[in-house]
This record gives structure tokens, sequence and C-alpha cells, in this order.
């Protein structure tokens, strides 16, 4: 139950949901940083709800969550493709709050001013951008939010995390059509799923694999459940980005840094990669030689 994701559908029903579970992709991410419990905490909870986001989209692109704030607590992301390719970072400053952690709410009580964006960047195509409200408690609960009033969809998600896994489920009641309407005969079958998701407990999600999961949650429902997915983390950065980052500030701002450091050094955050351009190089961006 390493890096996965479960999508599954409720037989004869507009009804789907997926399952997400990271281990060695977590893993990976924390350890590129000393991060402090809380904080790891909600960045294992950001990844397990890009993940679940990232299902929902029928495009090749990736989705991103980003928390913003002043105080102690700058920013946050997480991000995951149509790979199923997940990274994440978070800045923040030494705060005696975030020594302990069980739930999001930790970092989320401490924000100042927060917003989180939800990003939507295809491949080709418009990009999208939502703003949701951090004014509830938990990750989860601004997610469904969102989800409730403006997408409405209705939708249930629930995320936990450790500094070990983390992991997430989202169930969704799909727009009907007319057919679907009329055989729709089951009314209380979305009270009956949310009152069901609602007893899933933290450990439960971390600790179990997704089978065993969704048969404790919804076993006198026809489950149908497609292949697994594999998830892991994957960086964006390359040599080629860090050129263009190059050629954005300018041909006269590289002069300056090339003064002070020859060759440039350029460290990827996310997973401390790091690229370097001799002065040859910079400048070649330009159509410049060295004389």
């Amino acid at each position: 139950m390493s890096d996965l994701r479960q999508r599954f559908y409720i037989e004869n029903f507009p009804v789907r949901g997926e399952v997400v579970h990271l281990e060695e992709a977590l893993q990976t991410i924390l350890a590129q940083r000393d991060y402090m419990p809380a904080v790891k905490i909600l960045l294992g909870e950001m990844l397990s709800a890009t993940a679940l986001l990232a299902s929902t989209l029928k495009i090749k692109g990736r989705i991103s969550l980003q928390i913003q704030a002043s105080g102690t607590f700058k920013w946050a992301m997480a991000e995951c493709n149509h790979l199923g390719e997940v990274r994440a970072l978070a800045d923040y400053e030494t705060d005696p709050r975030f020594v302990e952690a069980s739930d999001s709410s930790t970092v989320l009580g401490a924000l100042v001013n927060p917003v989180l964006f939800i990003n939507i960047e295809p491949e080709f195509g418009e990009r999208y951008q939502g703003i949701v409200p951090l004014d509830q408690v938990t990750l989860a609960g601004c997610l469904m939010q969102y989800y409730d009033l403006s997408a409405q969809i209705p939708t249930r998600i629930v995320l936990a995390s450790t500094d070990k896994r983390s992991g997430g489920l989202l169930i969704q009641l799909l727009p009907r059509h007319d057919e679907e309407e009329q055989n729709l005969v089951d009314e209380d079958l979305w009270p009956r799923l949310t009152m069901l998701t609602e007893t899933l407990k933290a450990e439960e999600l971390t600790n179990l694999d997704a089978n065993e999961i969704l048969y404790r949650l919804y076993n006198e429902e026809e489950v149908r459940l497609p292949e697994i997915e594999t998830l892991k983390f994957g960086c964006t950065c390359s040599k080629e980005r860090c050129a263009n980052a190059l050629i954005q500030i300018g041909v006269d701002a590289v002069h300056e840094t090339l003064e002070q450091q020859n060759p440039i050094r350029m460290d990827c955050q996310f997973c401390n990669t790091q690229y370097t351009f001799t002065a040859e190089e910079a400048l070649a961006l330009f159509g410049e030689h060295l004389s």
C-alpha cells in the first residue's frame, strides 16, 4: 500500500470515489527539509488531496493546492500531475504551536489572512484558478465546502497524515442525466454514503489498504474497482527551465550575478538538484560571447 490511488464506483448509481495512500513519496518530500511536525501533517494532507483532486480531471496537466498567509506560516503548495507524480514544499518560521499535531487544524488555526488556491494547469488550454476560503477547521472541511458551494458537486473528503504515511478518501455524487434520474430509486443512497464515510478514522485511512477501507465502509453496496494507479514523487525542474528563468531576469541581471557568482548555481527547492551555468553558457542565452 505504498504509493497508490484506487478509484471506485457504486454500481448503477452516479457515485464515484478515490482512495489514496502515500508513503515513499511522502518520506522523500519531507526529507528535503527539516519540517516541524505540524507542517509535515499539513503537507501530507495537501499531497493526498491533490492526488484525489487530480483524478477528477480528464485532462493532461497538473493540479496544485497553494496556501498563502502572513504571520509565522508563509505558504505551502502541493501538486499532482496526470502521470501521478507528486511534489510539495512549505515556507514558515519556527513556531511552538507547530510542535504537535494530529491533523491540519493546528497549522490552519495559526494562519493570518489565509487563502487557499486551487490551480488547474492543462498542457494545452487555459489555466483555471479557484479561491477557497480557509474558514473551516481542517483542510478536508475547506475543500468539501468548495465543492458543495462553488462546484456544486456533493463531495465528502477525509484526509489523514503522519510523518510516515498520508491517506485520503473522496466520494462524489455526480450530476445525473435524465435516464439516470429515472433509474435512481434509492434516494437514501447519498445520505447513507455520507454517514458511512464520516465513520472513517484517521488511523484506518493511513494504516489499512484501499480494499479493506472500502469493504469496511461500503460492504453493503455494489462497489466496482478499476485497476490501481501508481503514485510517485516527481519534480519538473530541468536545466532548460533554469535557463528560461535566467532569460526572464535579463542580461544585465545575469552580468551582475556573474560578478558575484561564477558559475551561476541554481537550486531546486523541491528536490535539491543543483544546476550550474558557466559565464559562457549564461551569456550565450542572450547571444553574447566571452571576449
